[in-house]
Protein backbone atom coordinates (compact mmCIF):
# COMPACT_ATOMS: atom_id res chain seq x y z
CA UNK A 1 0.00 0.00 0.00
CA UNK A 2 1.09 3.83 -0.79
CA UNK A 3 1.32 6.62 1.20
CA UNK A 4 -1.37 7.70 -0.25
CA UNK A 5 -3.64 5.01 0.35
CA UNK A 6 -2.32 4.45 3.31
CA UNK A 7 -3.36 7.86 4.47
CA UNK A 8 -6.78 8.27 3.07
CA UNK A 9 -7.35 4.97 5.12
CA UNK A 10 -5.99 6.33 8.42
CA UNK A 11 -8.24 9.06 7.91
CA UNK A 12 -11.62 7.50 7.18
CA UNK A 13 -10.94 5.31 10.06
CA UNK A 14 -10.51 8.42 12.47
CA UNK A 15 -13.52 9.68 11.30
CA UNK A 16 -15.62 6.83 10.91
CA UNK A 17 -15.12 5.44 14.28
CA UNK A 18 -16.50 5.76 17.61
CA UNK A 19 -15.03 7.34 20.58
CA UNK A 20 -14.15 5.42 23.72
CA UNK A 21 -14.36 7.72 26.91
CA UNK A 22 -14.35 7.56 30.13
CA UNK A 23 -13.91 10.33 33.42
CA UNK A 24 -10.24 10.69 34.67
CA UNK A 25 -8.87 10.14 38.22
CA UNK A 26 -5.86 11.30 38.09
CA UNK A 27 -3.71 13.22 35.13
CA UNK A 28 -3.54 10.77 31.96
CA UNK A 29 -0.02 9.69 30.64
CA UNK A 30 0.73 7.90 27.67
CA UNK A 31 0.24 4.60 28.62
CA UNK A 32 -3.13 5.59 30.17
CA UNK A 33 -4.61 5.97 26.44
CA UNK A 34 -4.50 3.68 23.46
CA UNK A 35 -3.55 5.23 19.47
CA UNK A 36 -7.25 4.63 18.32
CA UNK A 37 -9.99 6.63 19.29
CA UNK A 38 -9.90 6.58 23.18
CA UNK A 39 -10.06 9.19 25.47
CA UNK A 40 -9.97 10.24 28.81
CA UNK A 41 -12.56 13.80 30.16
CA UNK A 42 -10.99 15.37 33.01
CA UNK A 43 -11.35 19.04 34.97
CA UNK A 44 -7.96 20.25 35.06
CA UNK A 45 -6.05 23.34 35.03
CA UNK A 46 -3.33 24.11 32.99
CA UNK A 47 -0.78 26.47 33.41
CA UNK A 48 1.72 27.66 30.21
CA UNK A 49 5.19 29.22 31.44
CA UNK A 50 6.59 30.65 27.93
CA UNK A 51 10.44 32.86 27.77
CA UNK A 52 9.13 36.21 25.95
CA UNK A 53 10.61 37.45 22.62
CA UNK A 54 12.91 34.30 22.21
CA UNK A 55 12.88 34.66 18.56
CA UNK A 56 15.16 37.87 19.27
CA UNK A 57 17.11 36.43 21.54
CA UNK A 58 18.10 33.87 18.98
CA UNK A 59 18.50 36.21 16.41
CA UNK A 60 20.71 38.63 18.14
CA UNK A 61 23.15 36.39 20.37
CA UNK A 62 24.83 33.52 20.16
CA UNK A 63 23.34 30.15 19.92
CA UNK A 64 25.26 28.71 23.17
CA UNK A 65 23.90 32.00 25.26
CA UNK A 66 20.08 31.31 23.96
CA UNK A 67 20.63 27.67 24.73
CA UNK A 68 21.26 28.84 28.35
CA UNK A 69 18.52 30.80 28.84
CA UNK A 70 15.74 28.67 27.43
CA UNK A 71 17.89 25.73 29.94
CA UNK A 72 17.88 28.11 32.86
CA UNK A 73 13.77 29.21 32.40
CA UNK A 74 13.03 25.75 31.64
CA UNK A 75 14.88 24.12 34.79
CA UNK A 76 13.10 26.66 37.09
CA UNK A 77 9.61 26.80 36.01
CA UNK A 78 9.73 22.59 35.55
CA UNK A 79 10.81 21.97 38.81
CA UNK A 80 8.93 24.89 40.57
CA UNK A 81 5.74 23.23 38.78
CA UNK A 82 6.55 19.83 40.01
CA UNK A 83 6.95 21.24 43.45
CA UNK A 84 3.41 22.82 43.21
CA UNK A 85 2.01 18.86 42.23
CA UNK A 86 1.34 19.92 38.67
CA UNK A 87 2.62 17.30 35.88
CA UNK A 88 4.59 18.05 33.34
CA UNK A 89 3.01 16.72 30.12
CA UNK A 90 4.35 19.11 27.31
CA UNK A 91 7.00 21.16 25.86
CA UNK A 92 7.32 23.54 22.82
CA UNK A 93 10.43 24.76 22.53
CA UNK A 94 10.94 27.61 24.85
CA UNK A 95 7.57 26.98 26.78
CA UNK A 96 6.32 24.14 29.39
CA UNK A 97 3.10 23.33 29.99
CA UNK A 98 1.87 22.10 33.73
CA UNK A 99 -1.41 19.91 34.47
CA UNK A 100 -2.74 20.35 37.87
CA UNK A 101 -5.75 18.36 39.13
CA UNK A 102 -7.85 17.92 42.74
CA UNK A 103 -9.41 20.51 44.67
CA UNK A 104 -7.07 23.21 45.16
CA UNK A 105 -5.64 23.07 41.28
CA UNK A 106 -6.60 26.93 40.44
CA UNK A 107 -5.03 27.66 43.68
CA UNK A 108 -1.51 25.45 43.54
CA UNK A 109 -1.06 26.57 39.48
CA UNK A 110 -1.59 30.41 40.50
CA UNK A 111 1.09 30.42 43.45
CA UNK A 112 3.20 27.98 41.00
CA UNK A 113 3.02 31.37 38.28
CA UNK A 114 3.83 33.31 41.03
CA UNK A 115 6.54 31.61 41.83
CA UNK A 116 7.75 31.51 38.66
CA UNK A 117 7.92 35.02 38.60
CA UNK A 118 10.17 35.28 41.61
CA UNK A 119 12.48 32.71 40.36
CA UNK A 120 12.73 34.99 36.84
CA UNK A 121 13.39 38.10 38.82
CA UNK A 122 15.42 36.92 41.81
CA UNK A 123 17.51 33.63 40.87
CA UNK A 124 18.15 33.58 37.06
CA UNK A 125 18.64 37.15 36.15
CA UNK A 126 20.88 38.20 39.62
CA UNK A 127 23.19 35.19 37.96
CA UNK A 128 22.70 36.33 34.91
CA UNK A 129 24.07 39.36 35.41
CA UNK A 130 26.91 38.34 37.09
CA UNK A 131 28.35 35.64 34.77
CA UNK A 132 27.75 38.30 31.71
CA UNK A 133 28.40 41.86 33.18
CA UNK A 134 28.30 43.23 29.69
CA UNK A 135 25.14 41.71 28.28
CA UNK A 136 21.91 43.62 27.42
CA UNK A 137 19.73 40.93 27.31
CA UNK A 138 17.13 40.22 30.70
CA UNK A 139 15.36 37.65 30.94
CA UNK A 140 11.41 38.28 30.46
CA UNK A 141 8.19 35.75 30.80
CA UNK A 142 4.55 35.53 30.88
CA UNK A 143 2.52 32.42 32.63
CA UNK A 144 -1.21 31.35 31.35
CA UNK A 145 -3.43 29.87 33.38
CA UNK A 146 -6.73 28.71 32.96
CA UNK A 147 -9.03 25.50 34.25
CA UNK A 148 -12.41 23.47 32.47
CA UNK A 149 -12.94 20.52 31.43
CA UNK A 150 -10.43 18.81 28.35
CA UNK A 151 -10.60 15.66 26.26
CA UNK A 152 -7.07 14.03 26.53
CA UNK A 153 -6.31 11.37 23.25
CA UNK A 154 -3.14 10.23 21.74
CA UNK A 155 -2.01 11.29 18.52
CA UNK A 156 0.66 10.88 15.93
CA UNK A 157 1.98 7.01 14.78
CA UNK A 158 4.02 4.40 17.06
CA UNK A 159 6.93 5.72 18.59
CA UNK A 160 6.10 9.10 17.60
CA UNK A 161 3.55 10.25 19.22
CA UNK A 162 1.65 12.21 22.41
CA UNK A 163 -1.27 13.12 24.16
CA UNK A 164 -3.11 16.17 22.95
CA UNK A 165 -5.45 18.11 24.90
CA UNK A 166 -8.58 19.55 23.86
CA UNK A 167 -10.30 22.30 25.24
CA UNK A 168 -10.65 25.83 26.54
CA UNK A 169 -8.01 25.80 29.30
CA UNK A 170 -4.94 24.19 27.07
CA UNK A 171 -5.78 26.55 23.89
CA UNK A 172 -6.28 29.92 26.28
CA UNK A 173 -4.03 29.34 28.83
CA UNK A 174 -1.24 29.05 25.78
CA UNK A 175 -2.61 32.05 24.35
CA UNK A 176 -2.29 33.75 27.90
CA UNK A 177 1.03 33.44 27.77
CA UNK A 178 1.29 35.31 24.24
CA UNK A 179 0.17 38.32 26.49
CA UNK A 180 2.36 41.23 27.38
CA UNK A 181 5.35 40.15 30.23
CA UNK A 182 4.60 43.84 32.22
CA UNK A 183 2.31 41.38 33.59
CA UNK A 184 3.85 38.14 33.61
CA UNK A 185 1.00 36.12 35.61
CA UNK A 186 -2.44 36.12 33.55
CA UNK A 187 -5.65 33.75 34.77
CA UNK A 188 -9.19 33.54 33.73
CA UNK A 189 -11.95 34.35 35.22
CA UNK A 190 -12.37 30.65 36.07
CA UNK A 191 -9.14 30.81 37.99
CA UNK A 192 -9.64 33.96 39.41
CA UNK A 193 -13.39 33.23 41.04
CA UNK A 194 -12.24 29.93 42.71
CA UNK A 195 -8.70 30.25 44.09
CA UNK A 196 -8.31 30.68 47.43
CA UNK A 197 -7.66 33.72 48.76
CA UNK A 198 -4.09 33.50 49.85
CA UNK A 199 -2.95 33.86 46.25
CA UNK A 200 -5.82 36.68 45.71
CA UNK A 201 -5.40 39.22 48.58
CA UNK A 202 -2.11 40.66 49.87
CA UNK A 203 -2.00 40.42 54.17
CA UNK A 204 -3.15 44.41 54.13
CA UNK A 205 -6.27 43.28 52.44
CA UNK A 206 -4.88 44.86 48.89
CA UNK A 207 -5.78 42.59 45.39
CA UNK A 208 -2.94 41.46 43.77
CA UNK A 209 -4.75 41.16 40.45
CA UNK A 210 -6.05 43.64 38.04
CA UNK A 211 -8.97 43.33 35.93
CA UNK A 212 -9.05 42.90 32.51
CA UNK A 213 -11.27 42.19 29.52
CA UNK A 214 -10.00 39.92 26.63
CA UNK A 215 -10.82 41.63 23.58
CA UNK A 216 -9.23 38.67 21.70
CA UNK A 217 -12.02 36.43 23.18
CA UNK A 218 -15.26 38.02 23.12
CA UNK A 219 -14.25 40.10 25.75
CA UNK A 220 -13.47 37.36 28.61
CA UNK A 221 -12.88 38.45 31.94
CA UNK A 222 -9.02 37.71 33.11
CA UNK A 223 -6.44 39.04 35.53
CA UNK A 224 -3.14 40.15 35.22
CA UNK A 225 -0.09 40.35 38.10
CA UNK A 226 2.93 41.80 38.77
CA UNK A 227 3.58 40.13 42.46
CA UNK A 228 5.48 37.39 43.31
CA UNK A 229 5.56 34.67 45.66
CA UNK A 230 8.85 34.23 47.50
CA UNK A 231 10.91 30.55 47.80
CA UNK A 232 11.93 29.66 50.73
Amino acid sequence: MGLKADLEADVKKIYSDQWSRRDGRKVPEDVDLKSGNDAVDIEVTILYADLDESTKLVDNYKDWFAAKNYKTFLQCATKIICSEGGHIRSFDGDRVMGVFFGNTKNTDAVRCGLKINWAVKNIIQPKLKKQYENTKYVMRHVVGIDTSKVMVAKAGIRNSNDLVWIGRSPNHAAKLSALSPDTPTWITDKVYDTMLDKTKIESDGKNMWQKRQWTAQNNRRVYCSTYWWALA
